[in-house]
C-alpha cells in the first residue's frame, strides 16, 4: 500500500480548468474526521413525493395480513424489499385538501390551501438547520413541479428543476465564462473528468487499493450520468439556430418522465456520496401530456390519476406508476452499491417515498402510500394502522428527525415520538 503523506480532508476536491469534483468517503479520510464507532456513519435523508398518488390496490395487499411483497407495485421493488418498510393507515390530520396537500406533505400544516392557510417548516429544513455548516450545500430541493421545502415562516423555498444547474452546483466552478465553456464541452461529450485528470492521477498514486476501487466506481458513475445528460440532447428539435444561449444538459423531452427522474436520482446519489449535502427533497412533476417513453399509454398522467374506476384508464396508470417504481428501485440499488466502510450509502440514508394523495381519483388525502427505505432501520415488513382513524404521518417524521440528530419529541401534528414496530437496528 502506498505511504500516505497526510490524511485527506473530507472536503478534498479535484480541480482543473474551471471544474471541481468532490470526493466520496475514502478510508484515507478517516484520520481527518475520525469519530467514535457509534457515530462513524454520516446519516443522510431523502424525501421523494409523487404528487399524483399511487393506486392503492396495486401497492397494498387486499387484507392487512396479506403478503405485501406480492402486490404488483411491491414486485417492482423486490430487489430491496428487505431494505424497506411499507406503511398504511397514515395521513396528516385536517388536511384532506386534494392537490393542495402537496404543499404540506413534509410540514403537516392543516387545511392546506384553504382561506387563512399558512404553512409551517418542512421536515427537511428542520434537519438542514441542525446540520448547517457541515456540508457545502445545506440541502438540495429538487422538483419536476412544485417544492416540498418550506421555511420556518411558512415561505416556499424554490426547488431546482434543472439537472444542468444541479450538476453545475456540484461539479463546476470558476468564472461565468469558464462555467459556460465547461457546460458547452459537456454537451459535446467531453467528460468533466478530463479536466481534473492530473489531480486524479496524482491522488490515485497516493491511495490504497480499496480507495482506488471506490474512486473508480465514483468516476464511472459520473461518466454514466454525463452520458445520460448528453444523450438527452439528441431529442432536441431546433426549428432555427440558437446562438449565445446558456448551454444546458437537461432532459430535452419533457414528456420522458423516466429519463427526467433517472437523472435527478443519479444527481442525488452523487451529492450524497460526496457529502455535498445530507438532506434532499424531490417532488416528481405531474404530467399533463401522454408520456413519450411508456408504450401503451395514450392519455396524460394527471387525467389517468382521476380514473373514476375506469379499468382502461387504470391499466394505463399502472404502466406509468410501475415505470416510476422501477426508477426508484434503480435508485435504491445505486445507493446500496456505494460502500462506506462496513456499510452502504443506503444503510446510511433514510429514504422517505410516497405521496400526499391516498386516492388521487377522489382527491382523498387519507391512507397515504408511504415507504421508508434504508437508514439503518429494521425493515422487511408492512406496518398497518387503522384505515379509518389514521395515525399521523408526523409520528414517523419524529423518528426520522431524531435519526438526523434533531433533539425533539414532536413535529407538526404528531401525537407520539415514532411509530411502534419501526425502529433502528
Amino acid at each position: 500500500m502506498p505511504l500516505r503523506q497526510r490524511a485527506l480532508s473530507r472536503r478534498h476536491v479535484l480541480r482543473g480548468m474551471g471544474a471541481c469534483i468532490a470526493l466520496p468517503a475514502l478510508d484515507a479520510m478517516t484520520p481527518a474526521f475520525a469519530r467514535p464507532a457509534t457515530t462513524a456513519s454520516l446519516p443522510r435523508f431523502v424525501a421523494i413525493c409523487g404528487p399524483l398518488g399511487y393506486h392503492a390496490p396495486f401497492l397494498f395487499p387486499e387484507n392487512a395480513d396479506g403478503d405485501y411483497r406480492q402486490t404488483p407495485y411491491m414486485k417492482q421493488l423486490e430487489d430491496h424489499v428487505d431494505d424497506l418498510t411499507l406503511f398504511s393507515g397514515l395521513s396528516h390530520p385536517e388536511n384532506n385538501t386534494g392537490h393542495s396537500s402537496d404543499m404540506t406533505w413534509l410540514t403537516s400544516a392543516p387545511r392546506a390551501g384553504r382561506p387563512g392557510f399558512r404553512n409551517t417548516i418542512s421536515l427537511d429544513q428542520v434537519m438542514a438547520q441542525r446540520l448547517r455548516g457541515q456540508t457545502r450545500l445545506p440541502f438540495l430541493s429538487l422538483s419536476g413541479g412544485k417544492s416540498l421545502s418550506w421555511t420556518e415562516a411558512g415561505v416556499e423555498i424554490p426547488a431546482e428543476r434543472s439537472p444542468a444547474r444541479v450538476f453545475q452546483a456540484l461539479f463546476v466552478s470558476g468564472t461565468k465564462e469558464e462555467v459556460a465553456q465547461k457546460l458547452t464541452e459537456l454537451r459535446r461529450g467531453k467528460s468533466i473528468l478530463d479536466t481534473v485528470s492530473g489531480d486524479a492521477k496524482q491522488l490515485d498514486r497516493e491511495l490504497g487499493s480499496t480507495d482506488r476501487h471506490k474512486l473508480q466506481e465514483y468516476f464511472s458513475a459520473i461518466r454514466d450520468l454525463e452520458g445520460e445528460l448528453e444523450q438527452s440532447q439528441q431529442w432536441v428539435q431546433k426549428p432555427k439556430p440558437v446562438v449565445d444561449a446558456e448551454p444546458t444538459i437537461d432532459v430535452a423531452d419533457k414528456n420522458d418522465i423516466t429519463a427526467r427522474q433517472r437523472v435527478m436520482y443519479d444527481l442525488i446519489a452523487l451529492a450524497l456520496q460526496t457529502d455535498s449535502t445530507r438532506v434532499v427533497s424531490y417532488m416528481h412533476g405531474p404530467l399533463n401530456s401522454p408520456p413519450s417513453n411508456i408504450r401503451g399509454v395514450q392519455n396524460d398522467w394527471h387525467a389517468l390519476s382521476h380514473h373514476g374506476r375506469d379499468e382502461t384508464k387504470i391499466a394505463e396508470l399502472k404502466l406509468i406508476e410501475e415505470a416510476q417504481l422501477t426508477e426508484f428501485n434503480r435508485f435504491l440499488g445505486k445507493l446500496r452499491g456505494v460502500k462506506e466502510r462496513d456499510s452502504s450509502l443506503l444503510d446510511n440514508t433514510a429514504v422517505l417515498f410516497g405521496s400526499n394523495l391516498g386516492n388521487a381519483s377522489s382527491h382523498n388525502c387519507t391512507n397515504l402510500p408511504i415507504i421508508v427505505a434504508g437508514g439503518g432501520y429494521r425493515h422487511g415488513s408492512h406496518i398497518v394502522r387503522d384505515e379509518r382513524n389514521n395515525t399521523p404521518l408526523s409520528d414517523l417524521f419524529v423518528s426520522l428527525a431524531q435519526r438526523m440528530g434533531v433533539e425533539t419529541d414532536s413535529f407538526g401534528s404528531s401525537r407520539t415520538a415514532g411509530i411502534a414496530g419501526f425502529e433502528q437496528k
